[in-house]
């Protein structure tokens, strides 16, 4: 399993959200960072920019995959978060 690193950004989406969807997205996070090939369906590149996007219903997680670390960069609902 890698080390997973929350930005403080990312923390403070996670605390403001509703519970069970907070719930939810953490653990599709540690599930990725678990088994990476069991979320290929949700997980893209994303273009112009470096990392990759986790899908979790409305939400969207921006990650940066280095090695050993899974660093969560941002949350928020989709559409919003690319900004």
């Amino acid at each position: 399993m890698k080390k997973i690193a929350y930005t403080k950004a990312a923390q403070k989406t996670l605390a403001k959200m509703p519970a069970n969807e907070a719930t939810k997205v953490r653990g599709k996070i540690e599930q990725y960072a678990t088994d990476p090939e069991s979320l290929t369906n949700n997980v893209k590149a994303l273009k112009g920019r470096e990392g990759i996007r986790l899908r979790v219903g409305d939400w969207r997680v921006i990650m940066n995959d280095q090695g050993a670390v899974l660093a969560v960069l941002k949350i928020g609902p989709r559409g919003r978060v690319y900004d």
